[in-house]
């Protein structure tokens, strides 16, 4: 019998092969989002030290999912502006473009990152 692959295991196929033309670097990090069915987050990345630059999360924040992954990109947008970072790349982790993960990404634009 033939197994279906869970949805999550999917993404992280997905993500692993985007991954390999995805890097980022000290000046372009990586912007980094994971979505659970509750929360949503993201990370500016440096691949090649392999630190965490800065990171938000919508653990604390009230609101529905598309308003709270908006006020996430505007935070993560913000914390850019404070290293002097204009430029990411942006990694959807395999997630769609769409819903929560597009208001993010929509939201960092608009803020001032550019990708």
């Amino acid at each position: 019998m033939i197994k279906k692959e869970s949805r999550n295991e999917m993404r992280v196929i997905r993500h692993k092969r985007i991954r390999k033309s995805v890097i980022g670097t000290n000046e372009v990090p990586r912007l980094c989002v994971y979505r659970s069915n509750n929360n949503i987050s993201a990370q500016l990345i440096d691949d090649e030290k392999g630190i965490t630059l800065a990171s938000a999360s919508s653990l604390k924040m009230k609101g529905n999912n598309t308003e709270v992954a908006t006020k996430v990109g505007e935070e993560i947008a913000k914390q850019a502006k404070k290293l002097k970072i204009k430029k990411v790349v942006f990694d959807r982790g395999g997630y769609l473009y769409h819903g929560r993960v597009a208001a993010l990404a929509d939201a960092a634009r608009a803020n001032g990152l550019e990708f």
